[in-house]
């Protein structure tokens, strides 16, 4: 049986069903895009290296655990709304629009860079969910909101490291994640 047909035949009082499971869809999907961040953020802890290595290893953390939050109050809404979460490894991988992060072991800066292109898609899916809530359901928006902008501080702590006196960023026009590690860290590409 599917998630669609497992979903709770009633959602939360104002909102109509069809409105409903158009917000569960959005959901879902950010659920989805929560889930392969946090570990995405561990990934990067586990394999940063260099002089910044203490400094982003122990940076990472925070944001891993308030990304786990957001992914439990995001399933959580979903379950409100009559809907069913899927957080299952296939689930992500099956629904993801996005490439799997493909930075190994580097230089922190490096990471820092490719990083940097992860967060400017999830927050600008992140928006598009926002807006897509406007006439949908606003207390759901409401909690898209808080996420954002906790994910855009998470982002300008990362961004802190790439960029220059004058306000540019290292990684600028890059457009996949090992050639943003590499404008990050000098270097052509990292692998």
């Amino acid at each position: 049986m599917n998630a669609k047909q497992q979903a709770a035949p009633y959602t939360v009082p104002g909102i109509e069903a069809g409105d409903a499971r158009k917000v569960v869809d959005l959901l879902q999907e950010r659920l989805h895009a929560l889930n392969d961040l946090h570990l995405t953020l561990k990934h990067v802890h586990w394999n940063v290296v260099g002089p910044h290595f203490i400094a982003v290893h122990e940076m990472l953390d925070p944001q891993v655990d308030a990304v786990r939050e957001m992914a439990d109050t995001t399933a959580e809404r979903i379950a409100a709304l009559g809907g069913v979460p899927v957080g299952t490894p296939g689930a992500i991988v099956a629904a993801r629009t996005w490439d799997d992060y493909d930075v190994g072991r580097a230089d922190a800066v490096a990471h820092l860079g490719a990083l940097d292109l992860v967060y400017t898609g999830l927050i600008e899916d992140h928006r598009r969910a926002m807006k897509a809530t406007d006439d949908l359901d606003l207390v759901t928006q409401d909690m898209l909101i808080g996420q954002l902008a906790r994910l855009e501080q998470f982002q300008w702590f990362v961004r802190a490291h790439l960029e220059s006196g004058g306000g540019r960023l290292s990684t600028e026009g890059a457009h996949t994640l090992r050639e943003a590690a590499g404008r990050a860290s000098g270097e052509p590409e990292t692998a």
